[in-house]
């Protein structure tokens, strides 16, 4: 299994991008050459030097140093948005398709309800009903993200729960609720956990976009959204101020589509 995850080098490309996420994020303090908030009029807008690698921002502020205390912002949203979302839908997926019926139906129709609104602007209502802050956007991309893993899990429970393994666990005694923890939800959540590991990047870009139009993160936060937002005014003099947070939104994302890719692949079935 390892030999086939380090076969592809899309895979390897993003396993690397994933890594070096985690190193900035843990080891932030010693990387940082400045301090991300340290306010120098003296330096604004200045272009990319030795001093300064990515330049400053419009009061001074090292880009470099702000790009990498947001990994730190930007993984900690998306870690918390699948942690809470992920066990939330794998739960209600598990119990609709393994009870099935009116609770079947009762789950489905809520899931069906979050779905038809399209992800984005369902969070930005709630973020904006409770108001602008990091810790809103991340409840409202949890409340958005739970009915993608709902009917993932549903699908694989419907497909296993008659399996031999499972009658087999009914016939030595077992009651639902083990069987269901037991034996349906650990051999029925392969498939949300790949799409969990996708996830981490849409939920990044997400929680960027909602901090873009002052929903998420506010000034002087580091976060690369919330960076983005502020070089607006300024983008026809210092290019480099939207252009080194938009790079780190992309790779990022990039990292954690390519490996989520690779992990889907690699427990495929079909491909073994």
């Amino acid at each position: 299994m390892a030999r086939r995850l380090f076969s592809s080098p899309l895979t390897l490309i993003g396993l690397f991008i994933v890594l070096m996420i985690i190193v900035l994020t843990i080891f932030a303090p010693w990387i940082s050459p400045k301090d991300p908030l340290e306010v120098n009029l003296g330096q604004k807008l200045l272009p990319p030097s030795s001093e300064h690698w990515f330049g400053t921002d419009e009061v001074g502020r090292d880009i470099f140093s702000r790009i990498i205390y947001g990994t730190r912002i930007s993984l900690k949203i998306g870690l918390l948005v699948v942690v809470i979302a992920f066990p939330v839908g794998t739960v209600l997926g598990a119990i609709a398709g393994f009870v099935g019926g009116v609770v079947d139906q009762i789950i489905m129709r809520i899931t069906d309800i979050f779905l038809s609104f399209p992800g984005i602007i369902l969070a930005m209502s709630i973020a904006a009903a409770l108001g602008p802050s990091i810790e809103n956007v991340l409840l409202a991309l949890a409340i958005t993200w739970w009915p993608w893993y709902t009917r993932i899990v549903r699908s694989s429970v419907l497909s296993i729960k008659n399996a031999e393994f499972v009658e087999s666990a009914r016939v030595i005694g077992a009651n639902p609720i083990r069987v269901l923890f037991k034996e349906i939800i650990p051999n029925s959540i392969a498939p949300a956990s790949i799409q969990a590991s996708l996830d981490l990047g849409f939920v990044i870009l997400a929680a960027a976009g909602l901090s873009f139009i002052g929903l998420g993160a506010q000034p002087p936060s580091p976060e690369w959204g919330a960076m983005l937002s502020s070089s607006r005014e300024i983008l026809r003099d210092a290019w480099w101020a939207a252009t080194f947070p938009g790079l780190a939104i992309l790779v990022t994302v990039l990292g954690f589509n390519l490996l989520g890719d690779g992990l889907r692949d690699l427990l495929d079935p079909k491909n073994r």
